[in-house]
């Protein structure tokens, strides 16, 4: 192979028909100067390392999408600061309702029993998961907290996407049960962190 092999647009071109030698270059030119991009935004390595996982693996999976006439860095960096903001929309999401459903459910208790509230019912979310059947338990995580798309867990765990379906409506069915029989707005907190 000659230089003009490492040239950028050579280099999308040959990843773009899956060459995986042209992602591992790509993956050591660029993988180092995301994550100290999304570090510099993020503060944690280990979310840094995560989000750097996230733009490669998106990349693989649409490399036949990839246009050779423009920046791949820019495009590069952009699909970065697109998983940099998603991340902090889910956070901002997630404080949001946290803050509601403890208004809301405690009014007229004092702050720290909201919050104690707040944290007893995660630690109910948390055991009632771990009580499901372990592969009803897998899917519900790779659904409702890893937010991967049932054809894709269907796939991955060599099931059908209706086996995922019937599984997530089980689990869902039994927490719903459960928090139907906790106080302090048990079933809010369903409808809010679990069911949505």
């Amino acid at each position: 192979m000659g230089k003009d092999f490492y040239n950028e647009e050579m280099l999308v071109r040959k990843l773009r028909d899956g060459d995986p030698f042209a992602f591992e270059k790509i993956f050591s030119q660029y993988s180092k100067k995301l994550y100290h991009f999304s570090f510099s935004y993020l503060k944690s390595e280990a979310d840094a390392e995560d989000i750097v996982e996230e733009v490669f693996f998106k990349l693989w999976q649409n490399r036949k999408m990839l246009k050779t006439e423009t920046s791949f860095q820019s495009y590069l960096f952009t699909i970065t600061l697109n998983f940099i903001k998603r991340y902090f929309n889910r956070r901002s999401h997630d404080d949001k309702f946290k803050r509601e459903l403890l208004s809301w459910v405690t009014a007229g208790n004092n702050r720290s029993d909201s919050s104690m509230i707040y944290r007893d019912l995660l630690d109910k979310l948390d055991s009632l998961i771990n009580q499901l059947p372990e592969k009803r338990k897998q899917i519900f995580i790779e659904r409702k907290q890893n937010e991967k798309p049932v054809k894709q867990i269907a796939e991955e765990m060599g099931i059908s996407p209706k086996t995922v379906e019937n599984q997530l409506t089980q689990a869902l069915h039994f927490l719903k049960t459960e928090f139907g029989k906790e106080p302090f707005g048990g079933m809010l907190f369903f409808y809010l962190f679990v069911q949505s």
